[in-house]
């Protein structure tokens, strides 16, 4: 058989891969230690727009990739995402350009609409998006994290120190958070744009 087609009747693109618990308490102790002293700012879109309370509402900080603290945090994302992509997707990967996002929900009705992580400039060339979930789903109500998948809206798993990665094309939420606080880690993976 052709390797090229074999390689393409092998892809998973509508599917998505986890890890149930990617990390332990201590090391999910370390990361919320780490992130401490550098400072939250209120979180964006990739596009202008006036109601971006609507779209988006929560705080972000960014973990960077220069900060010796984080490194062993990058090489961990990157293998799950080696694994995950070579299993589903087998995406052209070639870098991290953004820092790892820590993300804060507060129960003020946080949540971050239906999007994408694929866009335009830059952005088009994320392949792959991974989350982790640092927070315990006793600690907040609402704050699901959901894809839409053709029609069906798929809820993701809440436990704490879970790894979910995912095409950047998904369409994907979460939802407002209620009571509590829901924390999380995003990075994304880029390649060359999909054609």
């Amino acid at each position: 058989m052709n390797i090229l087609l074999d390689n393409y009747n092998q892809c998973q693109l509508d599917n998505w891969y986890w890890f149930q618990e990617a990390f332990t308490e201590d090391e999910l102790l370390q990361i919320e230690q780490i992130q401490e002293s550098i400072p939250f700012n209120m979180a964006k879109i990739a596009q202008d727009t006036d109601d971006l309370e609507t779209k988006r509402k929560s705080e972000v900080k960014w973990l960077g990739k220069e900060v010796p603290d984080f490194k062993w945090l990058y090489e961990r994302f990157i293998t799950m995402g080696t694994e995950a992509n070579t299993s589903l997707w087998k995406f052209d990967l070639t870098e991290i350009v953004d820092d790892l996002q820590y993300t804060v929900y507060h129960h003020d009705g946080g949540h971050f609409d239906w999007h994408m992580d694929l866009g335009s400039k830059k952005y088009a060339r994320r392949k792959v998006s991974i989350t982790m979930q640092l927070s315990d789903p006793e600690d907040y109500e609402g704050g699901d994290f959901e894809f839409m998948i053709g029609n069906e809206v798929v809820k993701l798993p809440r436990k704490k120190g879970c790894v979910i990665l995912f095409p950047s094309y998904f369409l994907h939420r979460v939802t407002p958070v209620t009571k509590g606080t829901r924390k999380s880690l995003v990075l994304w993976i880029y390649g060359p744009p999909f054609r």
